[in-house]
């Protein structure tokens, strides 16, 4: 028996608008949520057509040399930052004429595979044994309007399309649950002497992982309450017939970390010199929504946990982006510089009570977060439905860092745009280590 999908009613007129507009192959994305008993599809997105091919009128609706599946992975990526917790790209859909019907089967598994490659690429979580990898294959016939709906499994390249149900449903987000918390960060990234310039991303990707597995360790309560994991989300709370009162729709939640872990095994301390570090310090606004179908606990603390890992870190790849196109050469470097991460923007999905998200620099004006989100997820968002979620300055990232290459020409890199240079800083914060494990060691040998 194959999957079932629940699917706003929205997306079926959005689908149809789609097809009755152009006589072009359209192809574009799915986002829901996928759990064990069923699926739910809140939103469809058209892939955004390029610049050339806007400008040019040659290309045949029957053309599917047209369809690039690294353009459609570069939109999902794009549109899984906009994600809040619980939401991902659960699928790709195709809209063509009939003939084209056996072709078209074979490029939604190559554009699913292609996605979720796309989308797992910068993932700082792992995948659970709970999770569901089936993703769904939509292709819709422009002409009889006919629907025919598969799954492949992402994390088997050798396996075989699934039949499943696509069945439209009325306001099936409306008493959806979101979750909410502010959880506050104080990251240190310690930057080694020996690193190279190429591998400094890297350094700072394997700093946010360490950070985010203490997340993954943490210990949430949910309206005051430490819950058991396979407990009934909803257990103690009245409801009727598939709809909770506002008051009951959103859960407060209180993130708990470990500020260490004890161990029996002896230690030693490691002296490591640094030419420089960077700090991510400040506050961040979290929130994740889960279906009203029998949730799990475990089920919704994870949907947050992952929000929460993956709104630091799309918010750092998007500031070094922006220091990277707009950051001069020639600048004169200082001792330490600070820059304020984007701050995230909420909008409300149509129809229902589901929040998209964006993030803006404190120098954007509405109008660039409006266009951006019609860009992306194809939404006209109204300047009154944007909210901020959070002050411009709450979070600030400082960043020091030192390269000396006396034989080769001074050029601009990425690693150099994000971490100024800084003299001597190594030689400063060597020195303090060391001064430490001496003490450290003195201590422990004395006892």
């Amino acid at each position: 028996m194959g999957r079932s999908y629940f699917v706003e009613e929205a997306v079926g007129q959005y689908l149809s608008d789609l097809s009755a507009k152009s006589k072009k192959i359209i192809t574009g994305l799915l986002v829901g949520q996928c759990s064990q008993q069923r699926d739910y599809v809140l939103l469809a997105i058209r892939t955004p057509v390029k610049e050339e091919e806007s400008n040019s009128s040659a290309s045949h609706h029957t053309d599917l040399s047209n369809i690039d599946e690294e353009w459609t992975a570069a939109h999902a990526r794009q549109v899984t930052r906009m994600l809040p917790g619980g939401l991902l790209v659960v699928g790709v859909f195709i809209i063509s004429v009939p003939e084209l019907a056996k072709e078209i089967q074979n490029i939604l598994r190559k554009l699913l595979f292609a996605v979720e490659k796309s989308v797992a690429r910068k993932r700082l979580w792992s995948i659970s044994e709970e999770d569901v990898s089936d993703r769904v294959a939509l292709h819709l016939c422009s002409t009889t309007k006919k629907i025919l709906c598969r799954t492949y499994d992402v994390q088997d390249p050798k396996c075989t399309a699934k039949p499943a149900d696509w069945k439209y449903q009325n306001a099936l987000s409306a008493s959806w649950l979101s979750l909410e918390c502010t959880i506050n960060v104080n990251i240190h990234i310690p930057l080694p002497a020996t690193l190279a310039s190429h591998n400094l991303e890297k350094k700072t990707r394997n700093g946010l992982g360490r950070w985010a597995q203490q997340i993954e360790e943490a210990v949430f309560l949910i309206n005051g309450q430490a819950r058991e994991e396979d407990a009934d989300l909803l257990e103690g709370q009245k409801k009727s017939r598939g709809y909770m009162p506002s008051a009951t729709r959103n859960l407060d939640v209180r993130v708990l970390t470990k500020l260490m872990q004890s161990t029996n095994s002896r230690s030693t301390a490691t002296v490591q010199i640094c030419n420089g570090y960077i700090n991510l310090k400040g506050a961040l606004k979290c929130k994740a929504y889960i279906h009203n179908n029998k949730p799990k606990v475990k089920d919704a603390v994870q949907a947050l946990k992952r929000d929460i890992i993956n709104t630091l870190s799309d918010r750092c790849e998007i500031l070094f982006e922006d220091l990277l196109v707009n950051e001069m050469p020639g600048k004169k470097n200082s001792e330490r510089e600070y820059h304020i991460l984007p701050c995230r923007v909420f909008t409300s999905i149509v129809g229902s009570n589901v929040l998209l998200c964006d993030y803006k620099f404190g120098d954007e004006t509405i109008r660039e977060i409006q266009e951006h989100f019609l860009d992306m997820m194809d939404q006209a968002v109204q300047s009154d439905d944007l909210h901020i979620a959070e002050e411009i300055n709450t979070v600030e990232v400082s960043l020091t860092k030192e390269f000396q290459d006396n034989t080769q020409p001074k050029q601009v890199t990425k690693e150099m745009l994000l971490l100024k240079l800084h003299q001597n800083m190594g030689m400063v914060i060597a020195v303090a280590v060391a001064i430490s494990a001496i003490a450290f060691s003195f201590n422990y040998f004395s006892d």
